[in-house]
């Protein structure tokens, strides 16, 4: 009776194959994809996976005041309490906003200037052969060389002013140019084969047929550019000790030891470079959603 029992729960899917008329045993029972289909329906909410980031931060913070309280020196490493108190401050400081401003318009003119340049390179390099070729020294060196070493070679042929967005934009290219290269290379070849033959012009082609796979590419290259340029940007300005910059006051703050404005700081680093990452991610979206129109 139990060898039935278990049959009647277990009926095993067949399936016959029309050449041979072979039953083939697919080993899955009606109640597993039951409880597959019930898994994928338990899949955390977007309100859920928020709530756990928060409480991982706050986590964090407490294992950061647990930390500090340990070591007992705020020179050398200060509380969370302090940076918060800090951060109700600083904002009221009579340059704070034009020190925000001047970062922040340099430093995302730069990210902008690069994923144009990567973006309309990668496309012609997808193009044509030769300018992939003739390109492939100038990325590879971009991407191997330490940013210090350029940025110090940048101090020597440009002013100050051009030092952010010109290290912003160069570490940008290279990995803007990369995906949407890698995007372009992996456009489905029957899709294009059949554009070939039925001479659909390369302006078509490239509208419905390689920008869908670019899109993934450059959502994930653009997200990963903003952060590398926020950090570049603000290390140049910290090598170069630009007048006005947010580098500025992070190397006054390591000068005259001063750890709670070095951490607010940061922090604003931080937070304004997410949020132009979500709102660059949320343009380029809106932009392909745009075209899917058309």
């Amino acid at each position: 009776m139990n060898n039935k029992e278990n049959q009647l729960e277990r009926r095993d899917v067949v399936q016959n194959t029309p050449e041979t008329g072979e039953v083939i045993n697919l080993g899955i029972a009606p109640g597993e994809r039951k409880n597959n289909s019930t898994a994928s329906k338990k899949a955390p909410t977007k309100a859920v996976r928020t709530a756990q980031k928060a409480v991982s931060v706050l986590l964090a913070l407490v294992v950061w005041h647990i930390v500090s309280v340990i070591v007992g020196m705020d020179i050398l490493l200060v509380s969370p309490i302090k940076v918060l108190l800090r951060l109700g401050t600083i904002w009221q400081e009579q340059n704070f906003v034009q020190t925000v401003v001047f970062s922040l318009f340099r430093i995302t003119s730069g990210c902008l200037i690069g994923i144009a340049a990567g973006i309309f390179l990668a496309v012609l390099a997808g193009r044509f052969r030769v300018a992939e070729i003739l390109l492939w020294p100038y990325v590879i060196t971009i991407k191997s060389v330490p940013i210090a070493s350029i940025i110090i070679l940048c101090l020597i042929w440009l002013t100050f002013n051009q030092l952010t967005v010109f290290i912003a934009f160069l570490i940008v290219f290279p990995v803007v140019y990369a995906n949407v290269l890698q995007g372009i290379k992996s456009t489905d070849k029957n899709l294009l084969e059949m554009a070939t033959l039925y001479k659909i012009p390369w302006r078509r082609k490239f509208l419905y047929i390689y920008l869908p796979s670019i899109k993934p590419y450059l959502i994930s290259a653009s997200s990963i550019a903003m952060g590398m340029a926020w950090k570049a940007g603000v290390a140049a300005e910290v090598i170069g000790v630009v007048n006005g910059s947010i580098g500025e006051k992070l190397y006054e703050s390591k000068i005259y030891f001063l750890n709670a404005d070095l951490f607010a700081w940061t922090i604003i680093i931080v937070v304004l470079s997410v949020l132009l990452e979500k709102l660059l991610a949320f343009l380029i979206k809106i932009f392909f959603k745009r075209i899917e129109k058309l």
